[in-house]
């Protein structure tokens, strides 16, 4: 499974068009120490795979980069377990997606949601129409962003 955290690291980076030092400083955002070398390796799955601390840093340090630290967030945060639904969130979050965007993302990536499946997504867990989030509904999402901010451009 751990491999699969890399997928999602490899395919933002893809999507947003993020290099290693944009990377390295959405980790250092979040005061955790990553090294240049140690991002090549996730990136190119060679190494040890990205942990789901790992993953969950880079998206709380994505979040600060792309929209500024949070004025509610606490030093002393509880750490929570990283679910897809999770991975979700922080990149609505850190992407300032609406609603519609959304929905936009997931038709790209071959995965049309109605408004309430969407919903359900990103409800809390012990929520009644709480939906979890398959690995393959997470990967079609990354697909998606990678063709909404597709640019014509080869890098």
């Amino acid at each position: 499974m751990a491999a699969f955290t890399n997928e999602v690291v490899q395919r933002i980076a893809t999507a947003l068009k993020l290099d290693t030092d944009t990377i390295a400083e959405a980790y250092a955002k979040e005061a955790y120490p990553v090294s240049k070398e140690r991002i090549e390796e996730i990136l190119g799955n060679s190494g040890e795979p990205c942990s789901y601390e790992e993953l969950g840093v880079f998206l709380d340090g994505l979040i600060t980069l792309k929209r500024g630290p949070s004025p509610k967030k606490s030093e002393e945060e509880a750490a929570v377990d990283l679910t897809n639904n999770l991975i979700l969130k922080k990149l609505r979050i850190a992407l300032e997606l609406k609603e519609m965007e959304t929905e936009i993302i997931f038709g790209l990536g071959d995965a049309p949601l109605g408004k309430q499946e969407l919903k359900s997504l990103f409800r809390k867990e012990d929520h009644k129409n709480f939906k979890v989030c398959p690995d393959g509904l997470l990967l079609a999402f990354l697909e998606g962003l990678d063709e909404f901010y597709y640019s014509g451009e080869e890098v």
